[in-house]
């Protein structure tokens, strides 16, 4: 069987699964959750979205098909974002000084598959436009996610964030997950 990125990497943009109108919903409701977290700096909550062993991925290269020991944006695992939360959040954090503010828009939700377990592969698109320093950064790009279906709802084993401006030039760096 192919690995996790793997399978997010082939994605097949035509794909679509046949689900029933509650499950579309759930996870519509869950990236849009995400997104408000993510804005509103929940960083409790949205840790708690991803699974044990769940993994944030923003590869560097579009048609890179592995994170671990590749180049990446981000290859995070809980442990690793829990230290960039407490980086960026640390009082003597300059970097951060002033705080930025995010906002996400996430649209497209298309569910590309349903396992017989209830885990799913899904492709969605978003922008996000960060407000810095008096100045206004977009990202747009595009997401998939495996989510795992749980005893409580989905949980993220591994998200993939494919940004369109990926090679451009910034003033600063990335600090926070879009």
């Amino acid at each position: 069987m192919a690995s996790a990125t793997e399978i997010l990497a082939a994605g097949n943009a035509q794909a679509v699964a046949d689900v029933s109108v509650e499950t579309q919903l759930a996870v519509e409701r869950f990236l849009y959750r995400q997104a408000e977290i993510i804005d509103e700096k929940q960083w409790d909550d949205w840790l708690a979205l991803f699974g044990d062993d769940g993994i944030y991925w923003m590869p560097s290269e579009e048609d890179q098909v592995e994170g671990d020991g590749e180049p990446n944006v981000f290859w995070e695992d809980t442990y690793l974002m829990q230290m960039r939360i407490a980086r960026n959040t640390h009082p003597r954090a300059h970097s951060q000084a002033p705080h930025n503010r995010l906002c996400h828009v996430v649209s497209n939700v298309i569910i590309e598959s349903e396992e017989a377990n209830g885990d799913l592969i899904v492709r969605s698109r978003f922008h996000c436009a960060e407000y810095f320093r008096y100045e206004v950064r977009n990202f747009t790009g595009k997401y998939r996610h495996l989510l795992k279906k749980t005893g409580d709802g989905y949980r993220i084993a591994l998200q993939r964030t494919d940004l369109v401006n990926r090679e451009g030039p910034y003033e600063y760096v990335l600090q926070w997950w879009l």
